[in-house]
């Protein structure tokens, strides 16, 4: 076991050596820095640090053309980096670096969503899966609160995570709550963080500078579901590895139309148009009827549809109509046959 706990950690010391910020999410980070503040504010009145005023927001400046979310502050600065350790605890990647933190849970958001993909794993590993604290959980009247789910970001979809020079994926794992002040934001799993700025974070010690960069991203198909990632996966590296071909083909909606590597936001070619502003392909959409000319709502994405992508599955069968699989739940009681309700879906 000791050969084993030695060669794991070696493992997760190599993840510093990530990926270069490639050229279309450096221009959207240079610009979100060079514009100061945020246009679109979701929401606001979030603290990164604790003498900012409140002053961080869940940014939507870019929500109808790239189908991006981020944390933005005021006077050109972003987000910082606390690190979180909930959820599995004494893995094999746990290095020791957690026992520091005063306020680590057991459990994360969507360990019920993880569980119901079968793979054996039974929560998120915060020393093994690189994950996003994203989103704002109310524990007191007229606390400041976002669902990042209200603007079509999924539970365990790929993030992307611009630090320290590099780019990083990881998945929405976990919501935020307070430090008993204030409701706050900024911050990730001891794996990511160790693969942003090295060994020297641990559970009470992360990156106070606020220069980090958390994309979000709307649709379905930012979600690798059961098949699409290592969810059982007991080193950071395994996990990251599973979701890359993901994360790259999410980072390419931004700064182009043709795959990413293309132009600046606000400069090259112009956000998409058509003859209801607001509403053309990539805004967040509920129905057809959000959706400007011939556009189609899918996945919560206005888009044109139809040429040679194939169409939609049937939807799912099951002997109780209206309650089958992906069906809104409140308890299992609101699920046929065999399905349970995991997260206000019915899952099997």
């Amino acid at each position: 076991m000791a050969v084993l706990k030695t060669a794991v950690l070696a493992s997760l010391a190599t993840a510093v050596a990530a990926r270069s910020v490639p050229a279309n999410v450096q221009n959207l980070y240079n610009s979100i820095v060079s514009q100061g503040s945020c246009n679109n504010k979701l929401a606001s009145g979030f603290f990164s640090e604790d003498n900012d005023g409140g002053s961080t927001s869940y940014c939507g400046d870019h929500l109808a053309d790239y189908g991006i979310v981020y944390l933005q502050s005021t006077g050109g600065r972003l987000a910082n980096m606390d690190i979180d350790c909930d959820g599995i605890q004494n893995g094999p990647a746990d290095d020791g670096r957690c026992g520091s933190s005063g306020d680590t849970q057991s459990i994360t958001a969507f360990s019920d969503t993880v569980r119901s993909y079968g793979t054996g794993q039974r929560d998120l590993d915060a020393n093994a899966h690189p994950y996003v604290v994203f989103g704002n959980d109310g524990s007191k009247p007229g606390w400041k609160t976002f669902n990042p789910q209200s603007v079509g970001i999924e539970p365990l979809s790929v993030m992307a995570v611009v630090c320290n020079n590099k780019l990083i994926y990881g998945v929405w794992g976990d919501t935020n709550g307070d430090d008993g002040r204030f409701p706050v934001v900024g911050e990730a799993s001891i794996s990511l963080a160790t693969a942003c700025f090295g060994n020297g974070v641990n559970g009470n010690s992360g990156h106070d500078e606020d220069d980090v960069l958390y994309i979000a991203f709307t649709g379905s198909s930012a979600v690798p579901g059961a098949q699409g990632a290592r969810w059982n996966a007991q080193d950071y590296n395994t996990f990251e590895n599973s979701i890359t071909a993901l994360g790259d083909s999410l980072v390419a909606r931004i700064g182009s139309n043709n795959g990413g590597g293309g132009n600046p936001p606000g400069g090259g070619n112009p956000p998409p148009t058509c003859s209801w502003e607001g509403h053309c392909a990539g805004a967040s959409c509920g129905s057809d009827d959000d959706c400007s000319d011939d556009l189609t709502c899918s996945s919560g994405i206005c888009g044109s549809g139809g040429g040679s992508a194939p169409p939609p599955p049937p939807p799912p069968t099951c002997s109780w109509e209206g309650h089958c699989l992906g069906a809104s739940c409140g308890s299992d009681d609101d699920c046929s046959d065999d399905l349970f309700c995991s997260n206000g879906k019915c899952s099997n």
